[in-house]
């Protein structure tokens, strides 16, 4: 039973009690909170004081209640991947029959009832389906899939300035301006300030869009880089360090894509940041198989494909919703697997953003190069007083 204000239920389904409990005000929520001796409720957000109530009824009746990110399996069965991006031992076994009867698709967050595993079994199973992506779940039944979705060019600009960004994000908003749905490359040689730059894009979107979904995903980065990142910035943060597998590195991107096109699908605005695009493409280079063509600096032709589709995917949305992709690449590293990696993906963007060497080894920062950063069609985001005066 759930206890609403005075009112006592019985027999509901789970699926009405979230769409109740979403009209509900905050108010009303924190009564239904303390009736279910949840504490330290007073700063959480309606979402999670929502879920925390329908964990505690579905506990009430001897279930547990979890949700994970769903990676469907070539069996067609999928897990719930509870710990992150990547498979864990507390990971949620869910059946194909329920993943056929709701539509469901890689990168979906699926929350419910699940048991343990009896006897012979390996992981906990799903038992019930009470929300798809924080949402009832019949709906997901009637979204439209993310390829079907009409790209256009970005129209609404994603200010990054605010009062302690400093000058760097100001200087992107006037010469480079970032729109929502942009596909954007961060071009920098070494020791060139990257990860700082990121840092500060990252705040100024928390900062000034707390609409927009942020994903920052580090692959093949040093894992101090990482805990400095998820240290500095208010977002999720999704890493693939130097010392895992590449099979790795392309599983969490994979995922992280999908993950962002369901929620493009409910029509939210997402943003991921990937440092970098360079060492994903050599990630997948790794991985295929040869195909006998071979460009210089040892790239397969083959390997640029699945980067490029990752590349690819941000776009504005004309139904609502919008992914936009801003990804470094590296350059002057003295590889020139890396030169080929950014001469191939140098035409697929919207907008690019230069850092110059010699500027950071005067000690300028941010040594954003002006004369060869710029985004496509920028009248579309800068007013028109600012498009005069530039």
């Amino acid at each position: 039973m759930l206890i609403k204000s005075n009112h006592i239920y019985k027999g509901r389904s789970c699926n009405l009690l979230l769409t109740e409990l979403k009209e509900k005000k905050i108010s009303d929520l924190l009564e239904i909170a303390k009736e279910y001796n949840i504490n330290n409720f007073s700063r959480i957000k309606k979402m999670d004081l929502i879920f925390k109530i329908l964990q505690a009824e579905t506990e009430k009746k001897g279930y547990m209640f979890s949700e994970g990110i769903l990676e469907i399996m070539d069996e067609g069965f999928g897990f719930l991947r509870t710990g992150g991006y990547l498979p864990s031992e507390n990971d949620i076994y869910i059946s194909p029959s329920q993943i056929r009867r709701f539509n469901l698709s890689v990168g979906d967050l699926v929350s419910g009832q699940v048991r343990p595993p009896k006897e012979g079994e390996r992981y906990y199973a799903l038992l019930k389906i009470e929300a798809i992506n924080h949402e009832d779940a019949e709906l997901s039944k009637r979204r439209i899939d993310f390829e079907n979705l009409t790209p256009l060019f970005p129209e609404k600009m994603i200010k990054l300035e605010s009062e302690s960004s400093g000058i760097s994000t100001r200087i992107i908003d006037l010469f480079s301006p970032i729109g929502k749905g942009q596909r954007g490359l961060i071009v920098s040689p070494p020791k060139a300030g990257k990860t700082m730059l990121l840092e500060k894009i990252a705040n100024g979107i928390t900062i000034n869009h707390p609409e927009i979904k942020l994903m920052i995903l580090l692959v093949d980065e040093r894992p101090e880089e990482v805990t400095g990142m998820q240290r500095s910035v208010d977002a999720e943060v999704i890493s693939s360090t130097f010392d895992q597998p590449v099979t790795n590195h392309i599983k969490v991107a994979e995922i992280v894509l999908e993950r962002a096109k369901r929620l493009v699908e409910q029509k939210k605005d997402v943003v991921i940041l990937l440092d970098s695009i360079t060492r994903l493409a050599r990630a997948y280079n790794q991985n295929i198989p040869t195909s006998g063509k071979t460009l210089s600096g040892g790239l397969d032709s083959s390997a640029l494909y699945l980067p490029k589709r990752f590349f690819g995917a941000a776009r504005n949305i004309e139904e609502g919703g919008s992914l936009t992709i801003l990804a470094t690449a590296l350059v002057e590293t003295g590889s020139r697997m890396d030169d080929v990696i950014f001469e191939e993906f140098k035409g697929t963007g919207n907008m690019e953003l230069r850092l110059d060497r010699e500027l950071s080894e005067n000690r300028i920062f941010p040594a954003i190069d002006i004369r060869k950063s710029g985004t496509r069609k920028e009248e579309l985001l800068l007013t028109k007083e600012n498009l005069q005066k530039m």
